[in-house]
């Protein structure tokens, strides 16, 4: 098969190669999927760069853990039923060796979800990490329902996804954004009101909640945790799954009087349970009409360099793909 592969850390171009390797096998439990399109997340942009300094995991990475295909073979304790459905997956190179970035991919089938006849494998292969980041941060302190939910920076991929899911989740969904192009982008989603992240956003926010916010979904947690802790409402929460910087400073007491509870939510180490309850939640929204991501490049497998460099420096708001 066709895959792209690196086998040291480093700047896309110096490290990416695009060659040929064995086809995978599926092993008990396991299906091989013919990828259709792979999906590129900022992660596996930063696991090649090695920006946390862990090293190579493995002597060498297929990155990407997203994509979507249809299922070309199985392995034994899989049901033979499996062949030629359509699916996406996730996690294919989360405690794993080889990603999405090849023909093959080899999976457990718990990593694997039927993807509806309606959705297209380019959207399917942007599921993963943002949609179960952002179910979870939504659910993570309990039932949203009826309830004021803060998605700060609600037009990224996590943001947006989180906005739709609280949204079909009965929240009355309030998204920041930086711009006003991106405005549009948390309306579509769902957002009940959109504000953007200026001197009046505090103002704005406490006229849509005036007791406050319930729930959080926090992206730049060091920048925002100060506001963040005003506009919680008592007994209010946060779910943060990034950070502009690390450490952050955290006003503790003024989260202490409004008895705030505070949650990190890290995609790959969500309970298996939750993950399963998220991609159904994302199936739902698409089924029920929802028009998920929007594509801003594709590129080919052989060029998977060029597009590591494009989510490195975006041009455009939307997602990278891989087209396999």
């Amino acid at each position: 098969m066709k895959a792209a592969w690196y086998e040291k850390p480093g700047p896309a171009r110096d490290v990416l190669v695009v060659g040929d390797m064995e086809n995978p096998q599926p092993g008990v439990d396991e299906v091989r999927i013919r990828n259709v399109v792979s999906g590129i997340n900022p992660g596996d942009v930063k696991k090649r760069q090695d920006w946390a300094g862990f090293g190579m995991p493995y002597p060498r990475v297929i990155p990407h853990s997203d994509g979507a295909g249809t299922v070309e073979a199985v392995g034994s304790g899989v049901s033979p039923q499996w062949v030629g459905r359509r699916v996406w997956c996730y996690g294919a190179q989360s405690y794993r060796a080889f990603g999405t970035a090849a023909e093959y991919t080899v999976v457990p089938l718990r990593l694997v979800v039927p993807l509806p006849e309606s959705v297209p494998f380019e959207q399917g292969a942007c599921f993963g990490i943002p949609g179960i980041t952002a179910h979870r941060a939504v659910h993570v302190a309990g039932p949203v329902e009826g309830k004021a939910v803060l998605v700060q920076g609600g037009a990224g991929s996590v943001g947006m996804c989180a906005v739709q899911l609280a949204h079909r989740a009965g929240a009355r969904v309030i998204a920041t954004c930086r711009t006003e192009s991106d405005k549009e982008i948390a309306s579509r989603a769902g957002a009940d009101a959109v504000f953007l992240t200026d001197q009046t956003l505090e103002e704005r926010v406490k006229g849509f909640a005036p007791n406050g916010v319930d729930h959080i979904v926090e992206v730049a947690f060091a920048a925002n945790i100060d506001l963040d802790a005003r506009l919680l409402g008592q007994g209010g929460s946060i779910a943060t799954y990034a950070t502009n910087a690390s450490p952050a400073q955290v006003p503790v007491w003024s989260l202490v009087f409004v008895n705030a509870r505070l949650f990190f939510v890290g995609s790959d180490d969500v309970p298996p349970d939750a993950k399963i309850e998220a991609t159904h939640a994302i199936n739902q929204a698409f089924e029920a009409g929802w028009n998920g991501f929007d594509i801003a490049e594709r590129f080919a497998l052989a060029d998977i360099a060029l597009a590591h460099e494009s989510v490195e420096h975006a041009k455009k708001p939307g997602r990278t793909v891989l087209v396999i």
